[in-house]
This record gives structure tokens, sequence and C-alpha cells, in this order.
């Protein structure tokens, strides 16, 4: 459960869920995010992120492949999910979506009463632009049984307005699924993925939790980047098992540093916008 504090502070248990995808697999993958779910449970968990696309997998040949393998908001099929989650936990699925003849590289946020809001992605990376329309909005704050939780993709987290944006919203942590290509690094280096990611919660004290892809899938290679970061910046946990899973510090409209300073309040929007 979650741990209230005096301040308003709380312990959060999070969890990023990286269960095997098989591309074109959304029977067998809805099957194996929710035996990852049952893995996970006992664990205290509380919020929980699977990947970008986890139902259908990302490599898709075109926009008609796609189209055969998108889900709906309302699909009885994440029943398979829902009934396994906890009345104090919340889960975030990216799958394909479909809605009015249009398909969106989506998010679910899920509870065990079923799927309470969908994010589409805004930022489309590379041949996403071929297959998706672009969202709506930069992320999304959905009010939840465990606090208001931001949502982002992937490639939206590479512009920084887009955390900063969940965070001036009011979100408490951000829940990111991602599927990060493997680019060349110096050795010893994290991923540049990761490094921005890290820099962006301590930017704004927004713990974020990363569920990444491992392998490969018709010839990508995964970066395996996921982690649970806390509201300093730091990775407490990662891994490339079923799940990764830590507590972190949750701390809703705290920015302080120190006595004098306010991450929020120190803001010189007259100077930046």
């Amino acid at each position: 459960m979650v741990e209230p504090h005096a301040d308003g502070a709380y312990a959060l248990r999070c969890i990023a869920l990286t269960p095997e995808i098989v591309f074109g697999d959304v029977d067998g993958n809805l099957d194996r995010i929710a035996h990852s779910l049952d893995e996970a449970g006992g664990r205290g968990r509380q919020l929980i992120v699977a990947t970008e696309l986890a139902t259908s997998g990302y490599v898709f040949t075109d926009r008609d492949e796609a189209a055969g393998l998108a889900m709906t908001r309302d699909d009885p099929r994440w029943d398979r999910v829902t009934r396994r989650l906890g009345a104090g936990t919340v889960a975030v699925v990216g799958f394909c979506e479909t809605l009015d003849g249009e398909l969106y590289n989506s998010a679910a946020v899920l509870s065990r009463g079923g799927v309470d809001a969908v994010y589409r992605k805004s930022h489309l990376w590379a041949d996403e632009k071929k297959v998706f329309r672009p969202g709506p909005s930069a992320g999304l704050v959905v009010d939840t049984a465990i606090g208001r939780v931001g949502v982002a993709i992937c490639y939206d987290n590479e512009f920084p307005e887009v955390p900063r944006r969940l965070a001036l919203a009011g979100a408490d942590v951000l829940a990111l699924p991602v599927n990060w290509p493997l680019v060349a690094r110096p050795d010893g280096e994290r991923a540049p993925e990761l490094i921005q990611a890290m820099a962006a919660a301590r930017s704004s004290r927004l713990p974020t939790v990363i569920a990444d892809r491992t392998g490969t899938e018709r010839g990508v290679v995964w970066t395996g980047g996921t982690a649970v970061i806390d509201g300093d910046g730091w990775i407490v946990a990662s891994g490339d098992g079923p799940f990764t899973a830590a507590d972190v510090a949750v701390a809703p409209g705290h920015k302080a540093l120190g006595e004098l300073n306010d991450l929020f309040a120190d803001r010189r929007i007259d100077l930046y916008g």
C-alpha cells in the first residue's frame, strides 16, 4: 500500500514490466503481460508500466499490417490484464490503437475497473509517421488511486517541454513506455535516451518509470534501457528480466531545493516563457 507521510509525501512501488513481446501475437502478448503481472504480485506493486506497443510489437512493414494488430479502447481482451490489478494498482500499457479509421501509437491507463484513459503519442519517430496519426496532446496527466500519473511515450520524452509540462500540470510520477533502438555510444556510457530521462526527472523532481524492450525485432536491436528513476534523477533500479521494481518517494507539489530555492517558483517565465 501507499504509505503517506506528514508532509504529504509517500512511498510508491514502481514496476517496469518487460515480458517477451512477440511481433503480431496480440493474444499471446496480452497473456504474457498478464503472467508477468502475476509474477510481480505480492511485491507491493502500485504503478506498473509496460513497453511501447506491447500488445503488437513495433516494427510494422506498413499501415495495413498495423491495422490488423490494432485494438480499441473497449476491446474485451483488456480484461485479461485489468482483472489481475489490485485495488490500489495502476498499469500503463502501450498498444496499437484504432479509432475512427485512424491508427495511434497509444498507452492505456488501466485499473481494476478497466481502461481509465488513453494517451496517444504526439511525437512520432521515423517510420511511425507512415503508420500512425500523431496524438493531439503533449503527454497526459491522469488522476488515479495512486496519485496523478503523467504519461508520455518514447520519443515524446526527447523534448524537454513534455516532462516539464506534465510536472507543471501536477503529475506526481511519469510512466514512460518506450522502444529505444540501440545506438552507438562510448564505452561505459548509458544510452543517451536514458541520460535525458534522468535529467528530465531531476529538473522537475518527477520520478519516472521506463519500460524498454530487450533483444531484437525484425532486425532492430533494442537498448534495454528499463529503469526506475527517482525524483533526484538517479536510477534506483534497472534490469532486463520480466520486471524491474523499486520504491520511490513521491512528494506531490514539493519542488523545493533547500530553504531558498524552488524548481517551479524560481522559473523566469518572463525571460524564456
